[in-house]
């Protein structure tokens, strides 16, 4: 059960918060819309879900066409679940009464489901873990808990689609992380189609299939999460996911890339850089990519700012024109505040030596 968004642009007075998306979802995939507030991806899933219309494009979901110029099959009409960021729970019904909701009244319920409600009700309820709070009420319930019943409300009824939107994000740090794993293991079991919207790369990195890096209402990247990480097309994705530096220079050609910082002679080589990149004489450089040391030649800096992390010390080096933010194993004795200091790129090569390659 395919989604599809073809040519989607949505305007709000003289804002243009969509700007002509097309993007193509297979059925059990998990894609992640990511980027930062006001990219336009909230509007995206609103679209999705039917609580809003797109001023131009359309929208398919299952082969059936649900939304078109000021057009659009409302919520309850489409085959989809949702999980929102504030839980939208019901005060009055314990849990088991939420996940038996949409059993009873989801429009595309299918029939084996129709005839056999409450097994399904007890397979939701041991998927999500919930067994033992089958009669609590929301009040009686941890945030981790109430998120659960919100996953077990959406999941119930076997939607085409499943949408997310930014599920974890009033949840504190140690919760998320077990969220995530939840998160994980539902999609494994129920193979769902499943559109995540976040503004935490960390979550779209481990969670999704794939990733659309969203800003200013536009698609910028679209891929695997290795494929944003290692290779991002634009100045925005590469410093967005991952933060990564945008080191200036001189592209010698297509693999092969020369700083152009002072007492450094190396060329870096057997780079795969993106080609809008390589035209702007950028290179991105991932912090866990570089290396410091106090003697010998490299990019001259000063050590402006040290973060302990536990197995890392984070490290910002004032290089003059910039700042370069670098990651080293706390494992090694540590720089310190104005340090001066030399940056390599692990793995350098000379102008006058073979190629090695860089990965």
């Amino acid at each position: 059960m395919t989604t599809e968004i073809k040519n989607v642009s949505k305007f709000f007075g003289s804002t243009h918060a969509l700007k002509s998306i097309t993007l193509s979802i297979k059925t059990g995939e998990f894609i992640a819309i990511l980027g930062p507030s006001g990219c336009g991806k909230t509007t995206l899933l609103k679209l999705l879900a039917g609580f809003d219309t797109p001023s131009e494009g359309e929208i398919f979901i299952d082969h059936q066409l649900v939304s078109e110029k000021n057009q659009s099959t409302p919520p309850e009409k489409r085959n989809i679940g949702m999980v929102f960021q504030s839980f939208a729970l019901w005060p009055h019904m314990n849990v088991k009464d939420h996940i038996r909701f949409p059993l009873l009244h989801h429009r595309f319920l299918q029939d084996d489901l129709k005839i056999n409600i409450e097994n399904r009700l007890k397979e939701v309820l041991n998927i999500v873990e919930l067994q033992s709070f089958a009669e609590r009420m929301p009040h009686e319930l941890s945030g981790g808990q109430k998120q659960r019943v919100a996953l077990a409300r959406a999941i119930a009824p076997k939607p085409a689609l499943l949408l997310m939107d930014e599920p974890l994000s009033s949840l504190d740090a140690e919760l998320r992380m077990e969220m995530r794993r939840e998160i994980q293991s539902l999609h494994k079991v129920t193979r769902a189609s499943i559109v995540y919207v976040t503004h935490d790369q960390d979550e779209a990195l481990a969670l999704a299939d794939r990733i659309v890096v969203m800003n200013n209402g536009q698609i910028q990247q679209v891929g695997t999460p290795r494929e944003i990480y290692d290779k991002p097309n634009t100045e925005f994705v590469a410093t967005f996911v991952g933060k990564a530096n945008l080191i200036h220079g001189e592209w010698v050609d297509a693999t092969t890339f020369k700083p152009s910082y002072k007492n450094i002679h190396s060329h870096w080589a057997k780079l795969d850089v993106s080609a809008d990149l390589r035209k702007k004489d950028l290179c991105p450089i991932r912090p866990e990519q570089f290396s410091l040391s106090y003697t010998g030649e490299g990019i001259e800096g000063t050590i402006k700012n040290v973060q302990y992390q536990g197995k890392e010390i984070h490290y910002t080096v004032d290089i003059g024109p910039e700042l370069i933010t670098i990651h080293e194993d706390s494992q090694y004795d540590p720089f310190h505040v104005d340090d001066f200091v030399y940056i390599n790129l692990k793995q350098t090569i000379k102008s006058d030596k073979p190629a090695v390659t860089f990965r």
